[in-house]
């Protein structure tokens, strides 16, 4: 069977906001040099997106509700592409640092109700894989997307990163359009009904596996540059194809997290996937110096990095089934909180002057606590997940 084009849509917009949020790491000294700033200074840009990821994820969810998910999906893609096109002409840095604030405002609400419209797509026994679909153009753009654009932006200009973002917003839009279906609004909600879901511990035990869990790899990530180059010894310009390696370990790690999940529950799948996290950050940590090691570590540290993303998207529709698209942009401040936690505690043992492979020590003690929390969701909720998947399948009619 072919690929659903309806998937489409959401994977094009996911290229392009991994494309415009993981591009400007690489271009940052151009953009300094550019808008006569420091590069420290030039870091506030990222912040300043991901400060809009977390603030406009819940409160365009919120005020979005009410409205048919097609319709929301193109307002957020609209407002995703004009800021992204803003960006590549803003004059100077106070103006680029509120049109990066502004661009990030529709991140995580896309993919929160990217996240339901998926599951709905998909049918029962194959929501997890559908959201990996989704989650593939994510993959994509860190496996190809990033490299190609910052090479472009080194070469001609950075602004050139911008323009190439906002087009792919317009095909986005272009595809949504076209093949996304219309699907049912949500019918009686508002804001303060949405949030009603962070009244369950269910819930909080999620969104704390995904920000402690998953800021466990953000250390490793945050530094992998000095971690390579300096413990590893590999050349600063092969630094390209280590990142490479490192995005097509997401590809295949996203798809295969969401085959499993389907096939096993979220919750057992969360679990094995956070222990073989702590795993491989252990590895990096003992093994890093030795090239060929850390190279696999490179793919298999890809790979885990997204494997949970759709296990634990599902983990938390389920525990807000009346909040599913609330919820689901939460899960993306989370994971947000999640980069920054990781970068900051990871650097704490380079302040200390620690080698480079210490962050992915710091990063086994976080995911042994996702792990924890992941342990005791299982002993909580696991039973009644199974009796509610049993009660569903007997609800399924027999095609015999």
């Amino acid at each position: 069977m072919g690929l659903d084009k309806r998937i489409l849509p959401l994977a094009i917009g996911g290229l392009g906001i991994g494309t415009t949020e993981f591009t400007v790491m690489g271009l940052l000294p151009d953009i300094a040099k550019s808008l006569q700033i420091s590069i420290p200074e030039a870091g506030h840009l990222i912040s300043a997106y991901a400060m809009g990821v977390v603030i406009g994820a819940p409160i365009l969810i919120g005020y979005s509700v009410k409205f048919p998910p097609k319709k929301v999906l193109i307002a957020l893609m609209v407002i995703f592409t004009l800021f992204n096109a803003l960006s590549a002409i803003a004059p100077d840095y106070t103006t680029m640092l509120i049109i990066r604030f502004l661009s990030g405002l529709p991140h995580g609400a896309f993919f929160g109700v990217g996240t339901v419209v998926a599951a709905r797509m998909a049918g029962k026994g194959k929501e997890a894989f559908y959201i990996s679909l989704m989650f593939t153009g994510l993959t994509v753009a860190n496996l190809a997307m990033v490299p190609l654009v910052t090479y472009i932006g080194h070469t001609f200009h950075w602004r050139w990163y911008f323009a190439i973002v906002a087009v792919i917003g317009l095909l986005t839009l272009i595809s949504l359009k076209l093949w996304l279906p219309v699907l049912e609004r949500k019918e009686d909600s508002h804001f303060l009904e949405e949030l009603k879901f962070l009244k369950s511990r269910q819930s909080w035990l999620v969104l704390l596996i995904t920000a402690i869990g998953f800021g466990g790899l953000f250390t490793w990530f945050s530094y992998i540059t000095p971690l390579m180059t300096i413990v590893a010894g590999i050349k600063e310009s092969q630094m390209a194809y280590v990142m490479v390696l490192a995005g097509g370990g997401m590809v295949v790690g996203n798809l295969v997290g969401g085959y499993i999940s389907d096939r096993m529950s979220p919750e057992k799948t969360c679990i094995l996937l956070i222990f073989l996290m702590m795993c491989a950050l252990a590895g990096v940590f003992f093994f890093s110096n030795n090239q060929t090691t850390a190279l696999i570590l490179t793919f298999v540290c890809g790979a885990l990095s997204m494997s949970v993303s759709a296990p634990i998207n599902i983990m938390m529709m389920k525990a807000a089934p009346k909040s599913e698209m609330m919820a689901a942009a939460f899960m993306q401040a989370a994971f947000n909180i999640a980069n920054a936690m990781g970068a900051f505690l990871g650097g704490i043992p380079l302040e200390k002057g620690l080698s480079f492979n210490y962050p992915s020590l710091v990063g086994v003690g976080m995911t042994f606590i996702g792990l924890m929390i992941a342990l005791r969701y299982k002993y909580l909720y696991g039973s009644q997940q199974r009796d509610e998947d049993d009660l569903a399948m007997e609800c399924v009619p027999s095609d015999k």
